[in-house]
């Protein structure tokens, strides 16, 4: 029997399932993961930085601090404003690039926006004074906001950019983390705080031929301006006359192609899977009201986004009334309704009824903006509204109604080849001048690995040495065998949210917690013990409100289930702690504040005696 749409209009489950399935298996592929490549070694051009026109030369620096901050993006300038507040005055902050901003910096793409409100997403607005000209702020907005936040913070002075850490080795005579540079530093440093976040090591699609071809190519996270001309807000001249690729239709991709269809002579849209797209209906923000706000505001809707995107809590009111907090919305509502019917019910098959709903709806509007039907049906998304990241846009879809725009669609295949001057797909080859990977990042890599440095700690034992048998840490942020190090940004067995920056809030705190603890009473060096690691991995089983495996195992292959291989290792939502953002602050904080984290750490003071 046919389920009601919120919209009134009607949907067969079961076909709707079948359907699913099918979508997903032809894109299930036997080399997952390790169909993409990491932009290094031969294809180290690809992470290049664009954006620098002076390479800096200056002397190296050999110092002692008390705390060497690694990543000058939010994570990292979280951090270094908690330390500046806990006046801790002896900290460096170390970036490879030539600013702060972190993803920001790095991702300058044409009409690129956050997804997230900015009066939630952009920190320390109060602090600071930013007022985000519209609600759903441009990167190039989010990027000033960064500078104004190292501005206003005298975090310059502290900074060292176009750094690239090489290696942080622990030396136990010292109790001190040795730092070398691709500038020749040797930094000694007392804590290290790494915030390499998952939007930074780019990837690229593992398709033959890559390398042959001649005309142009980057990655949408180092745009090359020189090339296309123009800005962040488009006007892109240098295509006027070129065939652009784009390879992708995920969150960069829906960004940059309505920019690239004003400006390119041909734009040719590649794509292996459509996106579920709902409007951003994006407003410029009254001035009035946000100076109105009473002090403490943002934190309050921070909170309270949060609890609205929670599954299982139950908020009395939604602030933010967003397309985020709209779906979470749906799921309540219907498990109030089954909670109310006095019937036993399954809570997957109440979440899934909301999820048809709403990718119904999301569905039905690609024919009413889409003008071509066979286009509008290649475009429509089959699956769970939460397999892929939702995404938001104001003119994607309607970009795809100009001329000079076309959809090459592989129905789940991908681009198979390319040659010295095409794109292969479908059969075809097709002739371009220019191919912009809109391919995303390795989400997932270790914040050593994002950095691309060496990291050794107690013993000379290596991170990767350590983990060579899985992951181990405590709360995601801290490892035995490695004193005195916090990772900020963590998400496997620590937390995430979409709105990521509270999560980078949240394990700032937690981290400059500890170094204040440290520096207050005279710790010399605090490890976690392997006995803790093994309490925190007990506690990982904690479940999450839904059953997220079998959930991403009827999802189309993509970053948020190991492209499609979801047996056997935790989904990317998954390998966080299973009560939630706001339950994992609740806990690290309690832990950090009470006699729990001394239990489980190994605690050596200034005055003991230390071997060697």
């Amino acid at each position: 029997m046919p389920e009601t749409q919120g919209n009134s209009e009607s949907y067969n489950a079961d076909e709707l399932r079948r359907k699913y399935r099918e979508e997903r298996d032809k894109r299930l592929r036997s080399d997952g993961e390790a169909q993409y490549i990491d932009a290094e070694g031969e294809f180290e051009e690809f992470d290049r930085d664009p954006y620098l026109k002076e390479v800096l030369t200056r002397d190296p620096i050999v110092e002692d601090l008390e705390v060497a901050v690694i990543g000058g993006g939010l994570g990292g300038l979280l951090t270094a404003v908690s330390l500046r507040k806990k006046g801790i005055k002896s900290f460096r902050i170390l970036e490879q690039a030539g600013d702060f901003g972190g993803t920001w910096y790095w991702n300058r793409y044409p009409g690129i926006r956050c997804d997230i409100e900015a009066y939630v997403y952009m920190p320390l607005l109060e602090e600071v004074g930013t007022i985000p000209s519209e609600r759903y702020a441009s990167g190039g907005e989010i990027f000033e906001h960064c500078r104004a936040i190292g501005r206003h913070f005298d975090l310059y002075d502290r900074a060292l950019f176009q750094t690239g850490v090489e290696s942080i080795r622990w030396n136990d005579d010292l109790a001190r983390w040795i730092i070398r540079t691709n500038q020749g530093d040797e930094i000694r440093a007392h804590h290290v705080t790494v915030s390499q976040g998952p939007l930074a090591k780019v990837k690229l699609p593992g398709v033959p031929g890559i390398k042959d071809f001649k005309g142009k190519m980057f990655h949408s996270a180092r745009w090359d301006y020189d090339y296309t001309g123009g800005n962040m807000d488009g006007g892109m001249t240098g295509l006027s006359d070129k065939r652009v690729a784009v390879i992708g239709t995920g969150a960069t991709a829906v960004q940059i192609i309505p920019k690239l269809a004003e400006s390119a002579a041909k734009v040719l849209v590649f794509q292996r899977t459509p996106s579920a797209l709902a409007a951003r209906n994006n407003s410029k923000t009254d001035v009035d009201w946000f100076r109105n706000q009473p002090k403490g505001w943002q934190q309050e809707r921070v909170t309270n986004f949060e609890t609205n995107i929670t599954p299982g809590t139950h908020p009395e009111s939604d602030l933010v009334a967003d397309g985020w907090t709209d779906f979470f919305l749906r799921v309540r509502g219907h498990m109030g309704a089954a909670v109310k019917s006095g019937e036993s019910f399954n809570p997957m098959d109440v979440i899934q009824k909301a999820d048809f709903e709403k990718m119904e709806n999301l569905r039905s509007r690609i024919g009413e903006i889409i003008e071509d039907e066979e286009l509008a049906a290649r475009m429509t998304p089959w699956y769970n509204y939460l397999c892929k990241r939702p995404l938001f846009s104001d003119d994607f879809l309607e970009s795809l109604n100009n001329p000079n725009v076309e959809v090459i669609d592989t129905d789940g295949a991908g681009v198979t080849k390319i040659d010295e001057t095409s794109v292969h797909a479908n059969g075809t080859a097709f002739e371009v001048d220019c191919i912009i990977f809109a391919t995303g990042f390795d989400v997932a890599a270790a914040a050593h690995k994002v950095g691309g440095y060496e990291l050794i700690g107690r013993d000379g034992v290596s991170m990767d040495e350590k983990w060579k048998d899985g992951m181990r840490t405590v709360h995601g942020t801290q490892m035995h065998g490695f004193p005195n190090f916090h990772v900020v940004g963590a998400i496997s067995q620590g937390t995430t949210s979409f709105n990521y920056t509270h999560a980078l809030q949240m394990q700032a705190s937690h981290a400059v917690d500890i170094i204040g603890k440290c520096v207050d009473d005279g710790i010399r060096s605090i490890e976690v013990t392997s006995e803790a690691e093994d309490r925190w991995l007990e506690k990982m089983k904690t479940p999450h409100k839904i059953d997220l495996v079998a959930y991403y195992r009827a999802c189309t292959p993509g970053f948020l289930n190991h492209e499609g291989d979801v047996d056997g290792q935790p989904t990317f939502l998954g390998s966080t702690y299973g009560g939630g953002a706001l339950a994992y602050n609740e806990l690290i904080k309690e832990w950090r504040g009470g006699d729990q984290m001394l239990a489980d750490c190994d605690v050596i003071y200034e005055a003991e005696t230390v071997p060697g």
